[in-house]
């Protein structure tokens, strides 16, 4: 590995921290490298707050002590080279451009890991940062960087939310009995679902679910921000008194009756004769709701199978349990294997779809 993909390394690890927090932002780091090492890093840590290249550049600043050879700061900064792992912005968002402060502080040379492809920026930054006579390097680890924002950029370039899939099954492949609930996954499995809920911009469930599971949806055993509570009700079916409809979490009813919103519930109008997933997927990218998590039921998650509107499943099997009669689990095509884990009596196994949608 040599220098530029350590530090691009880096600055990716930085990004990460940012999980949960800053969407529908995209998570970005910053590593400030002066005469081969690291003077200042920083990640965009919050949506609204300043960017990875100010709190690197900040944190430069306040770590830096004079150094004889050097007059001042300043003179550090343009003899510094500014690692980044996307695009720098060159618009006017919830703050300033950051291509503006780069060239303002007269940094020689950046190295981005990829293209930004939200449409104010998707080059505009590279091309600001150039006519400023700044030597620009682009494609440093870019496949890391593209994948550590799959939400972002397949919102962007798929005009989608990133649909990942998730169910709960027995060893006998049943997700439920039919008319009552049945928990599969042991309070250890669980704590790790909420944690996938507190990563995702939304979650969604179908009728039934709702109807004999009465789930809050949320992510109350994990920190970090609810999802925004997505349920499938054609025909209006589910009762007022259900979790979902208590106001403490904005709400989505997909229905084919009536477009209407009251205080944090919102009721989204599609219809019977269009393709099930494809609706929602399309409603979710207006809405600006840049991933969503399938939670179920077995209709509902095979219609995104069916419909070919995937990008990851995740399939947590309790290995010792037999539900016999009961509903049948949701069947994946076209997925390629990626991992498994224990966890006592769960085995969550990781597929990616084998399919490019557009």
């Amino acid at each position: 590995m040599n220098d530029d993909e350590k530090y691009m390394e880096r600055c990716v690890a930085l990004a990460k921290l940012g999980a949960g927090f800053v969407a529908p932002n995209p998570m970005v780091g910053a590593v400030l490298v002066f005469e081969n090492r690291i003077i200042g890093e920083g990640y965009h840590q919050r949506y609204g707050e300043a960017h990875a290249e100010v709190n690197c550049i900040s944190d430069a600043a306040i770590k830096y002590t004079a150094d004889k050879a050097y007059s001042s700061f300043d003179v550090v900064l343009q003899k510094s080279i500014l690692y980044v792992s996307l695009e720098p912005c060159a618009h006017f968002g919830k703050t300033p451009p950051c291509a503006d402060l780069i060239i303002s502080k007269k940094i020689p040379e950046i190295v981005i890991g990829c293209r930004d492809p939200f449409k104010e920026v998707n080059g505009k930054g590279i091309e600001k940062l150039l006519t400023a006579g700044i030597t620009v390097r682009v494609g440093v680890k870019e496949e890391l960087c593209k994948a550590l924002n799959k939400r972002f950029f397949t919102f962007h370039t798929q005009k989608r939310p990133y649909i990942i899939l998730k169910w709960a099954q027995s060893a006998d492949l049943k997700i439920a009995r039919k008319d009552s609930r049945v928990f599969i996954t042991n309070d250890i499995t669980n704590r790790v679902v909420h944690k996938w809920r507190s990563e995702e911009a939304s979650i969604l469930a179908g009728t039934n679910t709702a109807m004999i599971d009465d789930p809050s949806l949320t992510n109350r055993l994990w920190s970090g921000s609810n999802p925004v509570r997505l349920v499938l009700d054609m025909n209006l079916r589910l009762s007022a008194s259900l979790k979902l409809f208590d106001g403490l979490v904005s709400t989505i009813v997909f229905n084919a009756h009536k477009q209407e919103e009251a205080g944090n519930i919102m009721h989204y109008k599609i219809s019977v004769h269009l393709p099930l997933a494809r609706q929602i997927a399309d409603a979710l990218y207006l809405l600006n709701i840049q991933s969503v998590l399938v939670e179920g039921g077995s209709k509902l998650i095979q219609a995104f199978i069916s419909e070919n509107l995937w990008d990851e499943a995740r399939i947590i099997t309790n290995e010792e349990l037999i539900i016999g009669e009961g509903i049948a689990a949701p069947a994946l095509s076209a997925a390629d294997y990626l991992s498994s884990e224990k966890i006592l009596s769960d085995t969550i196994r990781h597929y990616q779809s084998g399919i490019i949608t557009t």
